[in-house]
């Protein structure tokens, strides 16, 4: 009798949800055929019979939410299931069977299909076995399956073996990982999702004392206004129509790397003085440019600050990254020409833009944030 346990989906991903069973205990299948569909958090998966055979036991009802490895099936091999070719160890390639057709409603993509058994040495000389998640990836790549050599357990392709072809075959086309993967599904739900509304001012610098430093200013303000206008300070989530307002301010800082855009957290912000404060954008930033920042460190954001006037521009719209409802951008400091009883003089102003999600936030509370926002910059210390 043979064990037949979920197999790894591939993208790290550790449960599966039941669909739908294709087959009932009693039933005979044949190698490859659909015994039943699962859904993970990236795609719908039919997962083929690795043997011909008798059904036993079945495991799992439609809805049942179930983990890498645990027993789906118990089948009573026929002999016609027996592979041809010498297994030197069966319990292993029990363990690495791939799995079928991926479909996600994403893509108009048809993925070919996954053979196991002797069905797929009827095809091939030298079976070729793959995740489902790196056939996707070719697909979309123009990438041959066929030219790699797989990384995973008995050879098996994986997402990583699919990028180093991409990389080889397509000289100066870049693969999107890490952060910069990231950003695409972060942009990607914030466009879909909010209804975003960008308001901007300007905040005069005339009062400021010499050599101060914008970032601890911009952060202090951004408190300050949080704690006169908490809408702004705020989580939304319209499924369930609930908003929630937060006490403590933590605000998520955008930092730009050669890695992609990352957007480290200082928690607690109303406890930092100027100095911990810049302690912190130092040390983190730092770990940032090292790669040696840690997952936690990205987490938790009640509302954000990109600071892209430090590079360029003026005015933008900056994005807004749910559940959190606004984003608050400063431009590069300019000077400017304005009339003071009666006299031309110049001053120096900061360029404020920020993004709110309407759904969320009124008009009135963005407009009274961005006031209090402007009125703490003006002061000449913070």
């Amino acid at each position: 009798m043979k064990a037949f346990n979920l197999p790894d989906l591939g993208e790290g991903l550790a449960e599966s949800e039941i669909v739908q069973w294709h087959v009932n205990i009693g039933d005979y299948v044949e190698v490859d055929q659909i015994v039943l569909t699962v859904e993970t958090a990236k795609a719908t998966v039919e997962v083929p019979a690795p043997c011909s055979g008798k059904i036993i036991s079945r495991h799992g009802e439609a809805g049942d939410v179930i983990g890498i490895g645990s027993l789906l099936l118990e089948i009573e091999e026929s002999a016609a299931s027996v592979p041809s070719r010498p297994q030197t160890s069966p319990q292993k390639n029990d363990a690495a069977t791939v799995v079928g057709t991926v479909a996600q409603d994403s893509h108009d993509i048809n993925v070919d299909e996954f053979w196991v058994g002797s069905s797929q040495l009827e095809k091939s000389e030298h079976p070729l076995s793959a995740m489902p998640s790196a056939r996707l990836l070719a697909q979309k790549l123009g990438v041959d399956l066929s030219t790699i050599t797989g990384s995973g357990p008995d050879g098996v392709i994986l997402d990583k073996d699919v990028y180093n072809a991409c990389d080889k075959q397509l000289p100066g086309t870049e693969v999107l990982k890490g952060a910069r993967r990231s950003m695409v599904g972060a942009m990607a739900e914030s466009h879909h999702n909010i209804a975003a509304v960008t308001i901007t001012e300007e905040a005069s610098l005339a009062a400021w004392q010499p050599q101060q430093d914008i970032t601890c200013r911009l952060v202090q303000a951004i408190v300050n206004a949080c704690k006169k206008e908490p809408a702004l300070n705020a989580w939304f989530d319209a499924e369930t129509m609930t908003r929630c307002l937060h006490h403590t301010v933590n605000i998520g800082i955008a930092v730009d790397s050669k890695h992609g855009l990352y957007v480290p957290v200082l928690r607690n912000a109303d406890e930092y003085n100027s100095n911990g404060i810049r302690l912190w954008v130092d040390k983190t930033v730092a770990g940032i440019r090292e790669r040696k920042i840690g997952r936690e460190q990205l987490q938790h954001a009640t509302i954000t600050l990109s600071n892209f006037g430090a590079i360029a521009g003026i005015f933008a719209t900056p994005v807004v990254t749910p559940p959190q409802v606004a984003i608050i951008g400063a431009g590069r400091v300019i000077e400017k020409l304005v009339l003071e009883q009666g006299e031309v003089k110049a001053v120096k102003a900061l360029p404020l833009s920020m993004t709110f999600d309407h759904r969320a936030c009124t008009g009135g509370e963005a407009a009274r944030f961005m006031k209090a926002l402007v009125d703490h910059l003006q002061q000449p210390s913070a």
